[in-house]
């Protein structure tokens, strides 16, 4: 942790206000471009672009459809703007391009608090949701949410991993029509989608880049830290949906993300994954964009256990899913940070350690270093990892049951010492069967993709 609450007051002093100036949009046979130009009290501009390359099954027609059209990319840069305002953290924010009412700009505030709550925790800064921020809305100019056609095809996110891989296969099972999304396409995501069956050309890609002054910034030790991404997803692939007419939107967030990272608090790394922001931005959507997209995860009334469990029987995807972000870029696990460990933990129970070792490149469970981690993953520690990472009790089931497949004369470091722990004596009788028999009723599915997770 960084005690950066003398510098926060700092910043905010001398950085007054943040603006939102504009968005620009050009289509042309490349694709659509747009531009955000954001304000930091007339000392820092940042433009930051989001490309989206042209594809035949693109109804850039829709974009006539301005209100719709424009109302969805405004929002894109009310999520976008938090990465740029938390550098400097200004008391105001103002915007300009569109008119926000009371309750519009009360669930701005939310999502910022909230999705910025492991970033104030890592800086120390002591923030109150009700005056860490004002926005004040300076435009006239509003937009209605309206209704347009769609039909019932499914937009499918994919991030690397093996949640969207599990996702993305019980859709083709029950023949679902389906068109994968990668923002910022890498080997992971586009080695997953060649596995599921589909071409380059048949997905949609979207390009999204920081602006360079931003990363100069952090440099200069301005303030930085953990933004919710998984928001900002939302709201574009609400633009892919309207761009190709799709209705549904189906995420791979389970009822695990839903777990706090630090004990009975708020502070959730996963807030922008979790049930409470699915919900509110479903009612967002459907009062001030439109009634008629459906954006949902469908592996909601799934655990991470249960996921792992269907993960693993998908094996051709073995080699080629990453969730690890510290080797993201040279499409590696690391075998050193807690979502390698955390992923190697949930897969044990089902996967063989053979396997997992040929995946991971050593057996996770002997190496000291990582001691810190697994505290934190199995509840020893008040602080869960900063990482998309199961809850405490699926991992500490997942160990129960990887510890059963060995010799217990022969387990490895990391095992041997969970034995000695209350943790273990607490779970070594409960059957991870009642966890993998759950389904959690709190998700937005319909009663059709229900049916498809049941069976």
């Amino acid at each position: 942790m960084n005690n950066n609450s003398n510098k926060y007051k700092l910043l905010r002093n001398k950085f007054p206000f943040f603006i939102y100036e504009s968005f620009t949009t050009s289509i042309n046979s490349d694709g659509l471009k747009i531009e955000f130009c954001f304000n930091l009290s007339d000392k820092y501009f940042f433009k930051p672009v989001i490309n989206i390359p042209n594809k035949e099954f693109y109804q850039f027609k829709n974009c006539i459809q301005k209100n719709v059209f424009e109302n969805i990319i405004f929002n894109i840069g009310m999520i976008e703007l938090i990465s740029y305002w938390k550098c400097a953290c200004p008391p105001l924010i103002i915007i300009k391009p569109y008119f926000l009412d009371d309750e519009q700009i009360s669930w701005w505030k939310k999502i910022y608090f909230h999705g910025l709550g492991e970033f104030f925790y890592l800086n120390s800064i002591d923030a109150e949701i009700d005056d860490f921020v004002k926005i004040k809305s300076e435009s006239e100019k509003k937009i209605n949410a309206l209704e347009f056609k769609t039909y019932d095809s499914v937009i499918v996110p994919i991030g690397g991993g093996k949640d969207s891989v599990v996702t993305l296969e019980i859709f083709s099972k029950n023949k679902m029509d389906v068109l994968p999304m990668i923002i910022n396409p890498n080997k992971a995501t586009l080695g997953t989608i060649e596995i599921a069956g589909f071409s380059r050309k048949s997905i949609i890609e979207v390009q999204r880049t920081i602006f360079p002054k931003l990363l100069e910034l952090n440099d200069e030790g301005f303030l930085n830290g953990h933004t919710p991404f998984s928001a900002l997803l939302a709201f574009v692939s609400l633009l892919t949906a309207f761009l190709t007419g799709r209705k549904n939107i189906a995420l791979s967030n389970e009822s695990s993300a839903n777990e706090p990272t630090l004990k009975n608090s708020k502070v959730n790394h996963q807030y922008s994954k979790s049930f409470e922001f699915e919900t509110d931005f479903r009612n967002y959507v459907k009062k001030f964009i439109s009634p008629d997209f459906n954006y949902f995860s469908f592996l909601r009334p799934l655990n991470e256990l249960q996921i792992a469990k269907l993960f693993s029987g998908f094996s051709q995807y073995f080699n080629v899913f990453r969730s690890c972000n510290v080797g993201s870029k040279t499409n590696q696990w690391c075998g050193k940070c807690p979502k390698c460990l955390f992923v190697y933990i949930i897969l044990s129970p089902f996967v063989s350690q053979k396997k997992l070792i040929e995946i991971f490149g050593k057996n996770l469970f002997e190496d000291e270093e990582l001691m810190l981690y697994f505290n934190q993953l199995i509840g020893k520690e008040k602080l869960k990892p900063f990482e998309c990472v199961g809850t405490v009790d699926e991992v500490n089931l997942a160990l129960g049951s990887a510890i059963k497949k060995y010799d217990s004369q022969n387990l490895p470091y990391l095992l041997k010492y969970y034995l000695k722990l209350e943790q273990f004596e607490q779970t070594k009788n409960i059957d991870i069967n009642v966890l993998l028999g759950n389904f959690n009723d709190k998700n937005h599915l319909d009663r059709e993709f229900e049916e498809f997770i049941k069976s």
